[in-house]
């Protein structure tokens, strides 16, 4: 027979062999919870550090959408009349345009097609501002060209 190590403890009988596996399980259950209490703390912090990006993020977007819309009104208010309709009408042949395309990927196209689509339009929708700025000033540099080739 081989001897047990030094720290356990033997049982003469098999009550006491149960009371000391329950000791055990409750010692092993208080080391467990406090390992998941420190594990929670760090999990706890990472949370609080992620909203914490997550609402400079939103700030910072914030920010980013306001310069943005400044941009553009600068821009509209230095544009003559006559470019603000063309810009109109453009943006309405634009639309037309999508209107008819999309119509026409609902006919044909495959379901991921139409999810990847779907998705550009969300984005573009929630994008107005920088994409009219974008427009604006595509115009501008499209009539800066043209004026300097005359």
């Amino acid at each position: 027979m081989t001897q047990p190590p030094h720290d356990e403890q033997t049982a003469a009988s098999p009550e006491e062999l149960r009371e000391q596996v329950e000791g055990t399980r409750q010692g092993l259950g208080k080391t467990i919870e406090s390992l998941a209490a420190r594990t929670d703390v760090k999990t706890t912090k990472a949370q609080e550090k992620a909203a914490d990006v997550r609402q400079q993020a939103a700030v910072k977007a914030g920010e980013l959408k306001v310069k943005a819309a400044e941009a553009a009104h600068q821009v509209q208010d230095k544009l003559p009349d006559p470019v603000k309709d063309k810009a109109v009408h453009a943006a309405e042949q634009a639309r037309a345009n999508a209107a008819r395309a999309g119509h026409l990927l609902q006919e044909k196209a495959p379901e991921p097609v139409r999810q990847k689509a779907a998705q550009g339009a969300r984005a573009a929708r929630d994008n107005r501002t920088v994409l009219l700025a974008a427009t604006v000033g595509a115009a501008l540099v499209w009539l800066a060209c043209r004026r300097g080739k005359r």
